[in-house]
């Protein structure tokens, strides 16, 4: 049985991806490109953590929603990001992780979003 060091609470996974990309990405950059879809990516995978967080206390089945939608738009611009920085060639190998990653967390959150959606 192969084991994963990914976390299994959605949530925490959020959390870790918005952490592991401020730690690839705070750092003095040169060009305007990397600067640019560096900060980027730091704010929308915050805010696909933070929106995240807020589904849980939202308060009707419709709100819930709107949350884990907001966090899904989000995480897709940070997979767009990541691809576009990936064919720019700003990413170093360590980063290109992160691509693979992103793509998983928008699988999950859009079947969190199916299965919520037949709730209303």
């Amino acid at each position: 049985m192969v084991t994963s060091n990914k976390p299994y609470d959605i949530e925490e996974r959020l959390i870790s991806f918005a952490g592991e990309i401020v730690t690839h990405f705070n750092f003095p950059l040169k060009t305007f490109a990397s600067k640019y879809y560096a900060q980027q990516l730091i704010i929308a995978s915050g805010s696909a953590a933070l929106n995240y967080g807020e589904f849980a206390g939202a308060g009707t089945q419709k709100d819930r929603l709107n949350k884990l939608r907001l966090s899904l738009k989000e995480l897709k611009e940070c997979k767009n990001n990541l691809k576009i920085q990936q064919y720019a060639k700003l990413l170093t190998p360590q980063q290109k992780v992160l691509v693979d990653e992103c793509t998983q967390l928008v699988k999950i959150l859009a079947t969190v979003i199916k299965n919520n959606e037949n709730k209303i």
